[in-house]
């Protein structure tokens, strides 16, 4: 895992209240880089957002819209979840351990 990922991490994990012990320190020491800084911020920006109880920041009928779009996803499925079989792969038929 790369180490910028890893920061980001921790500092969400800090944010949310579910950093684990063995990673507090790791998690703090991110806090002290202007990368974690921004990520701390960025992260309670995000908190604040969706903690916003009138759904100001979302435009007029944004719900209907959704369902919209994701309705006609649904109904656009990939080839991988079509309705004919698929011929399994070697590797598949193998017992798991």
């Amino acid at each position: 895992m790369d180490t910028h990922k890893k920061m980001r991490e921790l500092v969400s994990a800090l944010v949310d209240g579910e950093v684990s012990d063995a990673d507090l320190e790791l998690a703090f020491a991110a806090l002290l880089g202007r990368d974690g800084q921004q990520a701390w911020s960025l992260y309670h920006q995000i908190g604040d957002a969706l903690r916003q109880a009138d759904g100001a920041a979302l435009s007029g009928g944004f719900g209907e819209r959704l369902a919209a779009r994701l309705d006609a996803e649904g109904r656009a499925a990939p080839a991988s979840l079509s309705a004919e079989p698929q011929t399994p792969s070697p590797a598949s038929a193998l017992p798991r351990p």
